[in-house]
């Protein structure tokens, strides 16, 4: 006697459908070359391993007990399961990779990652895309450990380090800026250091693991208030829970609506060089999915939009 996992090959699966389809076991063994008895035989051989009714056989239709209505919609389903995966094996051989993983710097604008995302499914390849939001020197860090594929976002170049390439994606200008009911908002200017450190500062937490976590603009002994991402300390600023330099993209609508105001400050304003980093050897030994996202970041138009397209979430 066949165990279960023998009887439900995707033959009989299929032949299950067919009689589905052809509403009698006449009609289907006709439909399929065979005689009547050997596809009665065929699926008494299934009911017998499952060691359930599949049909009811007080009628001369095919008619389907529960269990039997069940298989067969679970079977359809696992065949489609079946062709999926031959299909997507059958892609992943002409070197599309298994799954691609970018690690995204939260400075970068995420509705242009979403939008390239929507356009590289558009082809329907058989890579599966993860994302994985990092900050500073986190985001480099899951390229490095072998983590992520490609890195956006990075702030240093690694074109010395090998296995790792980097290309620039541009410069982003900080301003340092504070809620207008924050106490630094009328004060004089430039603000001095001694005066800031008064005050709390807003600071994004580098998701690095491993090594020394990287940060910009605090003072020693300041009180600080640290969230998780960029998107988390601009919030956190236009509540007035604090001061600090923000990217002047994230930063500009909320500035011109008057929702923030700019102070200069003694240090003078930062600018810091963006790049994009990724894993591999010569170009012709990449996969088609890494290859994909490279010639994307070729555009100048995308990789402007990368840093400046940053929709605002007025509250």
């Amino acid at each position: 006697m066949q165990n279960a996992r023998n009887a439900l090959t995707p033959d009989a699966l299929a032949m299950l459908q067919s009689i589905a389809a052809a509403g009698s076991f006449a009609a289907a063994a006709r439909a399929m070359g065979m005689v009547p008895s050997a596809l009665t035989y065929r699926v008494r051989l299934i009911e017998d391993a499952l060691d359930v009714l599949l049909y009811d056989r007080s009628s001369r239709q095919a008619v389907l007990t529960e269990a039997g209505a069940e298989l067969l919609r679970e079977g359809a389903r696992l065949l489609h399961d079946m062709e999926a995966v031959a299909n997507r094996v059958k892609r992943v051989a002409t070197g599309w990779e298994p799954q691609f993983t970018i690690a995204v710097d939260t400075i970068i604008s995420k509705s242009t990652v979403m939008e390239l995302c929507d356009a590289f499914f558009a082809q329907s390849p058989p890579t599966r895309i993860r994302l994985r939001d990092e900050t500073l020197s986190g985001t480099l860090e899951a390229l490095t450990s072998g983590q992520a594929d490609l890195a956006i976002g990075t702030t240093h170049d690694t074109n010395t380090t090998t296995d790792i390439h980097t290309k620039p994606l541009g410069n982003v200008s900080f301003v340092y800026a504070v809620a207008p009911h924050h106490p630094l908002a009328n004060a004089a200017e430039p603000l001095s250091d001694t005066l800031i450190q008064q005050h709390r500062a807003v600071a994004v937490a580098d998701s690095v693991l491993r090594g020394s976590a990287m940060t910009f603009g605090l003072l020693s002994g300041q009180d600080v208030f640290t969230v998780g991402s960029m998107q988390a300390k601009l919030d956190a600023q236009l509540r007035g829970l604090g001061g600090g330099n923000l990217p002047r993209c994230m930063a500009d609508t909320y500035i011109d609506a008057g929702r923030l105001v700019v102070k200069k400050t003694e240090r003078g304003p930062r600018q810091v060089a963006i790049h994009y980093a990724w894993r591999g050897g010569k170009a012709k030994t990449h996969g088609r999915a890494l290859q994909w996202w490279l010639q994307q970041l070729e555009s100048p138009t995308t990789r402007a939009a990368l840093l400046e397209k940053h929709r605002s979430n007025f509250y």
